[in-house]
């Protein structure tokens, strides 16, 4: 029935229009099917939103784009127009600027092994470059051992083969005369990196995509390596501007946008999906497929009476963090040479750990911080005004009581605070500063809590997996964040090609070769 379906033209209905869903619907409609998508609040692209006021315009999800290729990809598979007819990317450079507890900042060439081993020498003295760049080489193994399984391929049925088998190679320990395997990002860089802030570089990236160091697997590796190697991009006017010309794109291909439309329910027919049932319990969405862009409580309450996961699926990810945003409007030009990306490390890294993923969770006065600074005078009213976004990761509250307005205000005066040591004159320059909270990135997604989905990674018994993009009920498909390969833009993108494969090819569909 599948194969008939797909032989014409099939009806599609896709829930949610965050990044993942519109690069599928794009896709589909381009393989001459009929899609339409239903979003339960009244603006596309998922968590990639922004807020403007008083001439001032900030990205309050992404800043940064890794892996430009996925987008580029999408775009000249659905239509000759290319990604950069409809949007700038400009390569940031530097890629990063660090500032360590002790003082020490180093500032990170894009894209450069040779420019990034240099700055490290001259920064933290000689040695530290070439360990760096000898765990870059690890690293690359790890990637290309892992890079098709986990972004390219659907997942495997046999994914325990990724959950048992740690691709982060093992590295000669002099003393002990043998090889030994690191089994978390963090015994990689106790052992291999050495230097805390060394340590502390490689841990900002996993802490970024809201994972602990401590537990999370030695695949980490791949996080910073996918930076260095494919360079981190800006698009110019916001990150926002990508949302809008992947949503432009599938209205050019007749992809139909229905919002104010949540769908409460998945209809089944002869033990497949058949379509959506929309909020009011009388409007229904006939469909001979249906894409959920969705997370899984949401995907949950919306399949009734028959399991999402098969028995000895992934199961979904719980546990994740969210982030605490504060987008801050100052008098004052961009100075010239800023970086566009600062990293404030944590002055007390393990009570930031421990505040983050022990028990009970709390906030950091002094938490790791990424200030952004885009030298881009579409986001800001004149020359004479900067616009800075403040990101730091947080707990997520899926379960518990959210804390009182005063908690997170007061948290982001700290972070401002923290920022002082990227951005010395901020205090002063201040004009005016909102705070985004998880709650409203639960609003704009639907995650409980205000979580947000990591990448897949492998090792780690799969935990760091994501639920495969098919279903245990035939026709329902899932797409995005929440699903394999995981969270990130890039891998947002990806898991829309990989979703369409799977519906015009069928479950023989191996991904893009």
């Amino acid at each position: 029935m599948v194969a008939d379906k797909v032989a014409g033209m099939a009806r599609i209905a896709v829930i949610g229009a965050g990044m993942g869903a519109m690069a599928a619907a794009a896709r589909l409609a381009v393989a001459g099917h009929r899609v339409a998508v239903y979003e339960r609040t009244e603006t596309y692209g998922g968590a990639v939103r922004r807020l403007e006021r008083d001439g001032f315009a900030f990205d309050t999800g992404p800043g940064l784009l890794t892996l430009p290729a996925v987008y580029r990809d999408l775009f000249v598979k659905t239509g000759k127009e290319p990604l950069e007819s409809v949007v700038e990317l400009v390569q940031v450079d530097p890629s990063t600027r660090h500032v360590f507890a002790d003082g020490t900042e180093v500032s990170l060439p894009n894209a450069s092994r040779a420019g990034v081993v240099s700055a490290l020498d001259e920064a933290l003295g000689s040695d530290s470059g070439a360990r760096w760049g000898d765990f870059l080489v690890r690293a690359r193994e790890a990637w290309d051992r892992t890079r098709r399984p986990l972004l390219e391929e659907p997942l495997w049925p046999n994914w325990s083969v990724l959950a048992d088998r740690e691709p982060y190679p093992s590295v000669p320990h002099k003393k002990l005369l043998r090889t030994r395997r690191a089994g978390t990002l963090a015994e990689v860089g106790a052992w291999e990196l050495r230097d805390p802030r060394l340590v502390a570089l490689l841990e900002s990236h996993a802490l970024a995509y809201g994972l602990d160091p401590r537990l999370t697997p030695a695949s980490a590796a791949v996080l910073p390596y996918m930076e260095h190697a494919f360079g981190t991009w800006y698009v110019r006017g916001g990150m926002r501007e990508l949302a809008r010309a992947v949503y432009e794109r599938c209205v050019a291909r007749r992809v139909e946008f229905h919002f104010g439309a949540e769908a409460t329910g998945v209809l089944e027919k002869d033990g497949r999906a058949a379509g959506l049932e929309l909020a009011g319990g009388e409007a229904v969405a006939e469909a001979d497929f249906v894409v959920a862009g969705v997370a899984p409580d949401v995907l949950s309450r919306c399949v009734r009476g028959t399991a999402v996961r098969e028995d000895g699926a992934v199961p979904p990810l719980r546990g994740l963090p969210s982030r605490l945003t504060v987008l801050v409007a100052l008098r004052g030009g961009r100075p010239e040479g800023a970086a566009h990306r600062t990293v404030v490390h944590a002055e007390d890294r393990e009570r930031e750990l421990d505040l983050l993923f022990g028990s009970p969770w709390g906030l950091d006065a002094r938490p790791t911080l990424t200030v952004l600074r885009p030298d881009d005078p579409g986001v800001v009213p004149g020359p004479d005004r900067e616009a800075i976004t403040l990101t730091a990761t947080v707990p997520a509250y899926a379960g518990r009581a959210w804390p009182a307005s005063e908690v997170f205000d007061s948290h982001a005066d700290k972070l401002i605070t923290a920022a002082e040591r990227a951005v010395p004159d901020i205090r002063e320059r201040l004009l005016w500063r909102e705070v985004r909270v998880p709650a409203d990135i639960e609003e704009a997604t639907g995650a409980e809590g205000g979580a947000v989905p990591a990448p897949a990674l492998a090792a780690a018994e799969g935990r760091l997996l994501h639920p495969a993009n098919t279903t245990g009920l035939s026709g329902l498909f899932t797409v995005g964040g929440w699903s394999h390969p995981g969270g990130g833009l890039p891998h947002a993108g990806m898991s829309g090609a990989l979703v369409a494969g799977l519906i015009v090819e069928g479950p023989e569909f191996r991904g893009s070769r």
